[in-house]
């Protein structure tokens, strides 16, 4: 059964969806836009502090659903303008401190309230990947 993730740090959706839900010890967050969670307004202007507000977002809903940006296993970029790609791609690698996921990066035509980003996140739950491991453990020493 899938368990539906909400935190008032994150912006509340601004459609029918949810911020994210968990699937056996996988997240999956919706994407997210450089609104405030406080206010719903858009913050930034430029591709960079619109950026650091969307990760800021997601940063809230990884913690509320137990894990952190180290666990991100993919990410799916949508971007208003391809010319943006560099200086997104500048803040973007700052919330990485391990490895990098996998990724999609894409131009699109528009965005919800016309913003320049969006991303959305597939990320592995810490608590649940180290439980899963010990249930495999100890059903390989079964067999």
């Amino acid at each position: 059964m899938a368990k539906t993730i909400h935190t008032d740090k994150a912006p509340a959706a601004i459609g029918p969806y949810v911020q994210g839900k968990i699937v056996g010890n996988l997240l999956f967050a919706s994407g997210q836009v450089p609104l405030s969670p406080e206010t719903g307004e858009i913050i930034g202007e430029t591709i960079q502090e619109q950026t650091e507000q969307v990760l800021k977002n997601i940063g809230a809903i990884l913690e509320e659903a137990g894990t952190d940006f180290d666990h991100v296993v993919k990410t799916t970029c949508f971007l208003s303008d391809m010319n943006d790609f560099v200086p997104f791609n500048e803040v973007y690698k700052t919330v990485f401190t391990t490895e990098f996921p996998a990724r999609s990066a894409v131009e699109v035509a528009r965005l919800p309230r016309d913003v320049k980003v969006e991303i959305e996140v597939i990320a592995e739950i810490k608590g649940l990947i180290t439980i899963q491991r010990q249930k495999d453990r100890v059903e390989s020493r079964k067999l």
